[in-house]
C-alpha cells in the first residue's frame, strides 16, 4: 500500500553535550554542518542549495572509500574532509576546546598542532603541544606506532619519534606525530569525562580541502587507533547514535552515546530491537554488514551486490559484509544491477505522480505530482537477521513543492547505507558481541 508523503523535509543536526552519573555511559551531542547551530550554516543558501550539496558530498566520500580499499598497502581509513556531523571534545592539560569533524569512517584521531610547518587556515586556535603537561610523542618501536601501516608511519629516528602520514582521494593530506594526551568530553552537569593516554595524530602539516571551522578528524571507526577503540572497556565495547531529521524546525537533536546503556539491553520483537552480525574484513575501520534484499511494498527483491575488493580484481562473488553502515554518507549507494530492479518497483509504487528528471542530475529516481498528494511504497531492507522497516523519510527526499526523489542512488562499487537510511532509528554497535542493532525512534523526544 503507498503511503502518502507528508514530508516538508531536511536534514540538520544539533547538537551539546550530556553525561550519566557514571561515567561509563555518557552522551556526545553532534551538530550537522548544515544545521543553524553550525558554523558552515549560510543563511543565504536555500534547501535546495544544502540538499544538492549534501548528496555531491555522498558521492565524492563513496569514491575516497573506494580509493582507500583499492590501496596496496591499505590505510587505516581516514576517508575525507566532508563528513557531515561536527563534534567537540577537549584536549591536553589544561584543556584546549577542539571541533573536530565525527567520522565512523576514520581511525587515528588528529587535530592540527603548533608548530606549523604547514597548516591549513583553522578560526579556532591550534593545538600547542609545548603547553600541555600530558603530551608525550610515542616511540618509534611501540605497538601504537606499528598499529599504522607501513605506508602510513614512519620515524624520526633522531628523536624516537613516530610519525603518520595521511593522504586522500582528494589530495588532501595531514602527517605529523604519533602521541598520546588526555582527551576529554564535557559533560551537562559540569564534569568532564577524562581519558588519559589517548592515542592521536598531532598534525603539522596539513593541507588540501579541510574547511576552517574544523581541527581535524575524530575516528570513530573500528580500527585498533579509533577513538572508539581506545575507549573500549571504559565504554563496555558499546556505542549509539540517533540522528534526527527534526533538528531544523522543532530544535531535535542528534547524539553519539557511549557506553553500557547506550545500546538497548533486551533484542526482542516485541521490544522493537533487531540486530544483525558485523562483518569481520580488512579494512577494520569500516563496519561492515550483509544486505540479503529489499522490499518495496510486498515484493522481495533479492540484493546481488557483492563484496567491494580493488586489490582482487574489483567485485568478487563473496556476499556476506557487501554493503558498509556510514553515518558519514547522506545518501544509500546500492549496486547498479539491484538497483537497475528496485528502482523499476519504487516506480511501479508511486502513485499520483509521474517520473521526471532530478534538474541537478545527482539523483536517479524523482517523482512529480502537480496538485496530488503523492503516494509512496513501503521499503523495508533486509539484512542478515534484522527486517528494517523504514519511512518515506528514511527513503525519499523533498526536494520542492511538488518533487521527490529517491535518496538511494546506483553504484558499480562500493555499497553504503547512509545516513538518510538510519534517520530517527536508534542505530546501536556492540563491538563485543560484534552486532549492529536497529530500534525506531523519534531522536528528536528521547535523548
Amino acid at each position: 500500500m503507498a503511503t502518502p508523503i507528508l514530508l516538508c523535509f531536511f536534514l540538520f543536526f544539533s547538537v551539546t553535550l550530556s553525561s550519566s552519573a557514571h561515567p561509563k555511559n555518557f552522551s556526545v551531542e553532534l551538530i550537522h554542518r548544515d544545521s543553524p547551530l553550525s558554523p558552515l550554516y549560510n543563511p543565504q543558501k536555500t534547501v535546495t542549495d544544502r540538499l544538492n550539496a549534501a548528496f555531491l558530498r555522498s558521492i565524492s566520500r563513496s569514491r575516497r572509500f573506494n580509493h582507500q580499499l583499492s590501496q596496496t598497502d591499505l590505510q587505516s581509513g581516514l576517508i575525507g574532509a566532508d563528513g557531515e556531523f561536527f563534534m567537540s571534545i577537549t584536549i591536553g592539560t589544561p584543556p584546549m576546546k577542539v571541533f573536530a569533524i565525527a567520522d565512523t569512517g576514520s581511525d587515528l584521531t588528529w587535530v592540527q598542532c603548533k608548530p606549523c610547518q604547514q597548516c591549513y587556515k583553522e578560526n579556532g586556535p591550534i593545538f600547542d603541544k609545548k603547553k600541555s603537561s600530558t603530551y608525550k610523542s610515542e616511540p618509534c618501536d611501540s605497538r601504537n606506532c606499528h598499529a599504522l601501516s607501513s605506508s602510513e608511519r614512519g620515524c624520526d629516528e633522531s628523536k624516537n619519534v613516530c610519525k603518520y602520514r595521511y593522504s586522500y582521494g582528494d589530495q588532501s593530506f595531514s602527517k605529523g606525530d604519533v602521541a598520546t594526551e588526555t582527551i576529554s568530553i564535557d559533560s551537562a552537569s559540569g564534569s568532564p569525562v577524562s581519558f588519559p593516554g589517548t592515542v592521536f595524530g598531532c598534525g603539522y602539516n596539513n593541507g588540501g580541502t579541510f574547511d576552517e571551522t574544523g581541527s581535524g578528524i575524530i575516528g570513530l571507526g573500528g580500527g585498533h587507533l579509533s577513538l572508539i577503540s581506545q575507549l573500549g572497556s571504559s565504554i563496555s565495547k558499546k556505542f549509539s547514535y540517533c540522528l534526527s531529521h527534526k533538528s531544523a524546525t522543532t530544535n531535535g537533536t542528534s547524539v553519539i552515546n557511549l557506553g553500557t546503556n547506550s545500546i538497548p539491553s533486551s533484542l526482542s520483537k516485541d521490544s522493537g530491537v533487531i540486530s544483525t552480525p558485523l562483518v569481520d574484513k580488512e579494512p577494520r575501520t569500516y563496519y561492515y554488514l550483509t544486505l540479503e534484499a529489499i522490499s518495496v511494498g510486498k515484493k522481495k527483491i533479492p540484493y546481488t551486490g557483492s563484496s567491494y575488493n580493488p586489490n582482487d580484481g574489483g567485485i568478487f562473488s563473496e556476499t556476506s559484509g557487501n554493503i558498509i553502515i556510514d553515518s558519514g554518507t547522506t545518501l544509500t549507494l546500492l549496486d547498479s544491477g539491484f538497483f537497475d530492479k528496485f528502482g523499476a518497483a519504487v516506480e511501479e509504487s508511486v502513485t499520483g505522480a509521474k517520473r521526471v528528471s532530478d534538474p541537478q542530475g545527482l539523483l536517479s529516481h524523482c517523482f512529480k505530482s502537480g496538485s496530488a498528494e503523492i503516494g509512496l511504497p513501503e521499503i523495508t531492507v533486509h539484512f542478515t537477521g534484522a527486517d528494517v522497516r523504514l519511512s518515506p523519510i528514511n527513503v525519499f527526499v523533498k526536494v520542492s513543492e511538488d518533487m521527490v526523489c529517491l535518496s538511494m542512488i546506483p553504484t558499480t562499487e562500493v555499497a553504503i547505507y547512509g545516513n538518510f537510511a538510519q534517520m530517527d532509528f536508534l542505530v546501536g554497535y556492540d563491538l563485543e558481541t560484534r552486532t549492529v542493532s536497529f530500534q525506531r525512534m523519534d531522536c528528536s523526544a528521547n535523548l
